[in-house]
């Protein structure tokens, strides 16, 4: 059997269809892959953004404690010594 040459043309034909079908999806495959790595790298910043600023504010934070125990020792303190001088 030899092959026809309309058959040849048409298998041709239906090849680049599905080569330009493969191209497309493809392309919008790599399209939403690059959105992907856009929105991954994006993220990561917000995340580094947001460690720095919990840094900042951790950083700022501790003297309130120490500053609340020294006033109570003072409160104390001049409690015991108004109780002392009305005696």
């Amino acid at each position: 059997m030899t092959p026809n040459p309309s058959d040849a043309a048409a298998v041709a034909v239906e090849l680049e269809r599905l080569r330009g079908t493969m191209e497309t999806g493809f392309a919008r495959v790599d399209g939403a892959l690059a959105l992907l790595v856009q929105r991954s790298e994006q993220t990561d910043r917000q995340l580094a953004d947001h460690e720095a600023r919990l840094d900042t504010l951790e950083n700022r934070r501790w003297p309130l404690p120490s500053i609340a125990a020294l006033v109570a020792v003072i409160g104390l303190a001049l409690t015991l010594w108004q109780a002392g001088a009305a005696h």
